[in-house]
């Protein structure tokens, strides 16, 4: 794990760190493996790639830190991540790849109320994936909605925005 995590480091070719977070993202289904990666830095360094202006790296980069975001330690670590996240599914193709992994992370991020606000200023776009979304995407938003609407501190936003 840790020379995936420096060898993402180390190179700018882009099958290579697709790879490397594709393993760090299978790697991650292993409790274990979610400390460990955590305490090696790699989940900066995973979430540094979402800045990569290649969507199948954005994407993979997306996937693995899903993945991670199953523990609560990594996912106080991911949180600051969470508005890049929001502007990602925001700019990204409608209904590609890159949205959908995004979605999922937000999904797992919003299962708990503590990041809620982090996402407040998505909600327009939300509900805008929500009307014009595929089934696939309609039902990633509907996810995060339903979270989001869990929160009685959510309500005025939800209800408030504009679409």
């Amino acid at each position: 794990l840790q020379k995936l995590i420096h060898l993402l480091q180390a190179t700018d070719d882009p099958l290579i760190q697709e790879q490397a977070l594709i393993t760090l993202s299978n790697s991650a289904a292993f409790s274990v493996n979610q400390d460990i990666i955590r305490n090696l830095d790699g989940l900066s360094v995973i979430g540094g790639m979402l800045s990569n202006c290649i969507p199948k790296v954005k994407e993979k980069a997306l996937n693995a830190l899903n993945n991670l975001s199953m523990n609560i330690k990594n996912q106080e670590e991911i949180q600051v991540f969470i508005t890049q996240v929001c502007r990602t599914v925001e700019s990204a193709p409608l209904n590609s790849d890159v949205q959908l992994a995004g979605l999922r992370l937000l999904t797992n991020m919003s299962v708990t109320s503590g990041y809620h606000q982090k996402m407040i200023n998505s909600i327009p776009c939300f509900l805008h994936l929500l009307s014009e979304g595929t089934e696939r995407t309609q039902i990633q938003v509907l996810k995060v909605l339903v979270n989001l609407s869990a929160n009685p501190a959510m309500t005025r936003h939800l209800l408030r925005a504009q679409v």
